[in-house]
């Protein structure tokens, strides 16, 4: 399975973007698919997470409320749709699937990642 993340640019605070992270090859219809993000000097961090059905997702702290992971199916993409952005969410942000079914925060479970877009929020 490959995934290519994009959708990433320039947007100042209070702003919107919408990532897209489209998945092809072998399609595995029961992994979950999170977004991860990596700020200069920072550890690679989660941001949320979806299983493949869409019924269920999870979010990190920061970005509850502002931040809305999706699917589509039709389309074998995993959307992330990002509202009031503040400057603290610049990163490059990853689209990966786990091996699991089950939503997991730990990236040791993510065995497949997209090449990483980057998000620039300027104040």
């Amino acid at each position: 399975v490959q995934l290519q993340a994009s959708g990433g640019g320039l947007v100042q605070a209070g702003g919107s973007l919408r990532l897209s992270c489209a998945v092809s090859g072998r399609t595995f219809s029961n992994n979950a698919v999170a977004w991860f993000r990596q700020a200069p000097g920072k550890e690679r961090e989660f941001v949320c997470a979806i299983n493949w059905r869409g019924d269920s997702t999870s979010y990190a702290d920061s970005v509850r409320g502002r931040f809305t992971i999706s699917r589509d199916s039709a389309k074998n993409t995993v959307n992330l749709q990002m509202n009031s952005l503040k400057p603290e969410d610049t990163a490059v942000y990853y689209c990966a699937a786990a091996i699991t079914a089950a939503i997991t925060r730990d990236k040791s479970m993510y065995r497949r990642w997209g090449q990483g877009t980057q998000v620039t929020v300027s104040s």
